[in-house]
Formats: C-alpha cells, sequence, structure tokens
C-alpha cells in the first residue's frame, strides 16, 4: 500500500496548530489544513505490511491501508468511497476521535505511525468541499417505521443506515437541537457545530425526521411510542454523571459536574443566553478539574478561554509512563502519558495519584479543596488503593468540575416506564449479536449499552443495531455490521 518506500524516505507530520496565544481568544478549531500533496505524501508512508492492525484498532474496521494509497495517488473520490463503506460521520471521528488505529500501526512500533486521522480528515473534509457528499436515497420504502430515542452518535448512525434501508426513521431528541453530547458535549474548538448541521440536512434529503425537544419517558410516554412504531432504538447514551460525595460537596457552591458547564458554553456559542442564575463562568476564577480524561481537558481548554486566573487538574490514578513498552502493548491502545492541546494552553499543574477529601469554604463559598497523596498497590490480583500518611495538602478553589466519567444511563423515565432489563453495571441489557433488549421490538446501542466510550465505538454500534433491526423488521439484511 502506499508507494512501497515511503515510511523510509518520508517522516510523519502531524496537522499544525495555530499558536496557544491565538487560539485561545476564541471557541473556533484551530488545527491548520494541510496541502493536498502533503497529504499525499502521508498517505505514501502506509507499508505495504501484510497484516493491517489498523483495521483491529478501528473499532469500525475502517478500511485504512485502501484509502491511504488512494490519497497517495491522489484518488480523492474513491478515497472517499472506501471512508465511507464503513463509517457514516469521518468528520467526526477525524476530529475528536484518540485514533486507536495509529496505536495498532506498524509502524508505531517506532514511534511513526501514518497519520491516519489526519488523512481521513482530509478525505472527507475535501469531499465537503468539492459537493461529493450527496444523500443516498433508497430505491424503494418497507412500510416499516422506527423510532430512535438519542441523536448522538450511535442515534445518527443508526437512523442513517436504516433510512437508506427504505424504513421510515424519527429521531426523538430531547434538547433543543441534534447531536447529543456531539452537540453539547464537545467544545467548539474541538468540532464546531455546523459540521453536524449538514450532516443533519443531508439525512433529513434521505428521508430522516428530526424531533427535538421531545424528551420520551418525561414529556412523551415511553408506551405512546412502542403502539406507534414498528421498532424502537435506544441510544440515550450514559449521562449519569459520577459524583464526589465527600464533606462540603453541597454544602458550598462552586462545584459543577463537568458537562453542565460544557453545555452552556456550547450554547453561548449557538447564540443562546444563559440564565444568569445558572450561569457558570470560570473568568478570574481558580479552577480545579478533578478526572484526567477528555471531558477534563476540554474543561481546562473552556475554563482557559473564558479566563480563569488559573487552572489545575487532579487524577486519582498513578501517572502513566511516558512511553509504553511496545512488546508489552503492541498493537493495543497503551497506557500512556497523554498532553492535549488544553494542557499546552495553559494548565498550571496536573496532580497524579490523588484523592480529594473534603470542600471547605466561608460564607457558603468554596475556598479551597483538601487533597492527599495516595498508592496503588496490587492485592490478590486487584489494584487497591491507600493514602500516603502525612501527604495531605490544601487547593485553592473557586470552581471545581468534576470530570470523573459517567456510571450508567439515566434510569428514571424512559428506562423505568419500558420495564427493560440492566446489567450489573446499570447499563441496558442487550448483545452485540442483535442489540435487542428484554422489551419486545426494543433495541439499544452506544453509551447506553456498553458504558461510557467513544465517539467510533457509538458509530459502530449504531451501524450494527441497524443492521439488527433491519433483520427484525425484513427477515434479512443487506446492510453491512
Amino acid at each position: 500500500m502506499g508507494k512501497p518506500t515511503g515510511f523510509m524516505e518520508i517522516s510523519r507530520t502531524e496537522r499544525p496548530y495555530l499558536a496557544p496565544t491565538e487560539r485561545i481568544q476564541n471557541y473556533r478549531e484551530f488545527i491548520l489544513t494541510p496541502s493536498d500533496d502533503e497529504m499525499s505524501k502521508q498517505g505514501a508512508r502506509c507499508m505495504d505490511c501484510g497484516i493491517p492492525y489498523c483495521h483491529q484498532g478501528c473499532p469500525i474496521n475502517n478500511i485504512i491501508p485502501e484509502w491511504n494509497d488512494g490519497v497517495y495517488h491522489k484518488e480523492w473520490e474513491s478515497s472517499l468511497e472506501i471512508l465511507h463503506s464503513t463509517n457514516n460521520f469521518p468528520e467526526f471521528t477525524g476530529r475528536i476521535c484518540p485514533a486507536p488505529c495509529e496505536a495498532a500501526c506498524t509502524l508505531n512500533l517506532t514511534d511513526q505511525p501514518v497519520t491516519i486521522k489526519s488523512i481521513e480528515c482530509a478525505i472527507i473534509d475535501k469531499a465537503w468541499q468539492m459537493g461529493w457528499v450527496k444523500p443516498v436515497i433508497p430505491p424503494r420504502q418497507s412500510g416499516k417505521r422506527v423510532a430512535v430515542i438519542g441523536s448522538g452518535p450511535a442515534g445518527l448512525a443508526c437512523a442513517q443506515q436504516l433510512a437508506r434501508a427504505g424504513h421510515a426513521v424519527v429521531v426523538f431528541e430531547k434538547n433543543d437541537r441534534i447531536g447529543g453530547l456531539l452537540r453539547y458535549g464537545i467544545p467548539d474548538f474541538k468540532m464546531e457545530k455546523q459540521l453536524i448541521d449538514r450532516r443533519i440536512a443531508q439525512m433529513q434529503a434521505e428521508g430522516v425526521r428530526f424531533r427535538p425537544n421531545s424528551h420520551i419517558g418525561k414529556d412523551i410516554p415511553a408506551q405512546k411510542i412502542l403502539d406507534e412504531y414498528d421498532a424502537v432504538v435506544l441510544a440515550i447514551g450514559s449521562e449519569k454523571p459520577r459524583d464526589l460525595e465527600v464533606p462540603g460537596r453541597n454544602e458550598y457552591s462552586g462545584v459543577h459536574y463537568a458537562m453542565d458547564f460544557l453545555r452552556q458554553q456550547n450554547k453561548r456559542n449557538a447564540g443562546d443566553t444563559v440564565p444568569e442564575d445558572i450561569s457558570i463562568s470560570a473568568k478570574g476564577k481558580r479552577v480545579v478539574v478533578i478526572g484526567g480524561g477528555d471531558t477534563g481537558s476540554d474543561c481546562i481548554g473552556t475554563s482557559i478561554r473564558q479566563g480563569a486566573e488559573s487552572v489545575v487538574q487532579l487524577e486519582i490514578l498513578p501517572q502513566p509512563p511516558e512511553k509504553e513498552n511496545k512488546m508489552l502493548t503492541w498493537p493495543n491502545w497503551p497506557n500512556k502519558l497523554r498532553t492535549s492541546s488544553s494542557h499546552d494552553e495553559g494548565c498550571k499543574k496536573r496532580y497524579f495519584s490523588v484523592n480529594t477529601k473534603s470542600v471547605e469554604g466561608k460564607d457558603g463559598k468554596m475556598t479551597h479543596l483538601n487533597v492527599v497523596e495516595v498508592e496503588w498497590k496490587q492485592e490478590g490480583g486487584q489494584w487497591k488503593m491507600s493514602e500516603k500518611s502525612g501527604s495531605e495538602f490544601k487547593l485553592e478553589a473557586d470552581l471545581v468540575f468534576l470530570a470523573m466519567g459517567f456510571v450508567h444511563p439515566v434510569h428514571e423515565g424512559l428506562l423505568e416506564q419500558l420495564g427493560a432489563e440492566r446489567d450489573n453495571r446499570g447499563n441496558i441489557k442487550a448483545t452485540e449479536k442483535n442489540y435487542a433488549t428484554s422489551v419486545d421490538k426494543v433495541f439499544a446501542a452506544g453509551d447506553g449499552r456498553r458504558g461510557q466510550s467513544l465517539v467510533v465505538w457509538a458509530i459502530r454500534e449504531g451501524r450494527q443495531a441497524a443492521r439488527a433491526v433491519d433483520e427484525y423488521l425484513m427477515g434479512s439484511s443487506e446492510l453491512p455490521r
């Protein structure tokens, strides 16, 4: 694939960023677009490795070597066709996926993997620019009606596939705009929302109907949906956040869930007004972000753009190694220290192996956190945490964001009304074989089924659930898994 000697002749080159001092002045995307010639060179680096482990690393099994080769030869339209055959929304994954495909690349054995994510994004961006992305209209209608509840990546992928199979699909979304956490959980500086809007327009042309401001289980009874549709897909996400259950958590103001903070800023960017009594602002504040993942990083970048006085980040787990042991981890996703673009923008300090003990304040307002260092040791095959004696310290804080992940989907309302079985983690019980829940004609896909995960996993689940629904309705399906 690519140029046989390309990986020996051409170095890996990432997409460049605007300088931090420039990009923090607004909420626009800041990745600069490489030229077609540069992308062609990067595609040339894809080696004829025999077994393309990138396929395994990618949850949707993108046919990566083939579209790398296409970009090398500047066959952009054929590359788009290959890319779209496995991925409904490569402009989303090309921006916000952590790229497990690159970790699995054979060239990652020398820390020089092919820039798969950049090439993917270049293909789809060029396709939209050239007008190559068109609605795919089904040749015939099945007469079957499907309700998809939730308009995140799983719901959108499922809806698009089902519409292309000829079913009448309606997507219900509880928020005022379509997109789920793509819309309100991902900051605009990582993915601008017109990317969602143009996909919605494409899907509407394909026959999908969207119903925002429709909270099933609250505004609309779940039974009404069951009565009116031949199949129902639950793509409701995993929205129950993990809380910080320590003294002072609810006694002093200033502790917020990360998603509440990120959602507000995205609404402001969209032109909405956030009521003053619930508005969360980091301007001039000493911000502490608890949680070391992507959501924590998003809170850092947003806080800096709002004008925070300082931002620090806490992580309860130990600091990962700066470089993984390839012989132990490759081609799997390695545990190693990752520094995001938001960290580079002004995160004052990152603390590892620390646990928050309590929140303290004065006159109802938080002033600091009491924190302790912890140690992790294996006991009986399990990791156990213990506090280090005498390691307690205080962190000044006016604002704390809880970015500690999500435990399971919200049970109240929809799931309780349906009576769908849940697994031991509180997720909707359904298998990857047929995505069927314990309730007749009800299916589940995405984070609500598998637990908190990546956008690329949500797209995979949505596509596979669509095939399962199509088989249920029609007896067989020509949709890809």
